[in-house]
């Protein structure tokens, strides 16, 4: 009697120790990065960040699939982390740009003010 007593104890503690399954709008907040970071420009200016966190979020709906929940749970949040990470590298990448074109438009004045007052307008 003992002996059922504990199985049925361990039983009930391994049940409670199973991942449970997530919510389908679990996925929602990873989609709606991935789009975020789409219009940010990651194509572009992110792929491989953007192509992580897809892959990631496609793994975890295999995950899913395959009841493995703690780790489709990992992977969406992964999936989200990669779009952030994408977002800001494609910001990061369009300031470049800026300032790059900003240092274009100097040098074209300064070769113009050189050409107008010589090599002393310095």
């Amino acid at each position: 009697m003992l002996r059922k007593i504990l199985l049925l104890i361990l039983l009930l503690g391994l049940s409670a120790c199973a991942a449970t399954k997530p919510d389908p709008s679990a996925f929602n907040a990873a989609e709606e990065a991935i789009a975020a970071a789409e219009r940010a420009g990651a194509e572009e200016l992110a792929p491989v960040e953007l192509r992580f966190a897809r892959e990631k979020l496609d793994n975890a709906r295999r995950g899913m699939e395959s009841k493995q929940y703690d780790i489709a749970l990992w992977l969406i949040e992964e999936s989200e982390i990669n779009s952030e990470l994408a977002i800001e590298k494609s910001r990061g990448a369009l300031e470049r740009r800026k300032v790059n074109e900003l240092r274009r438009e100097n040098e074209i004045r300064r070769e113009e003010l050189r050409a107008n007052y010589g090599e002393d307008f310095e």
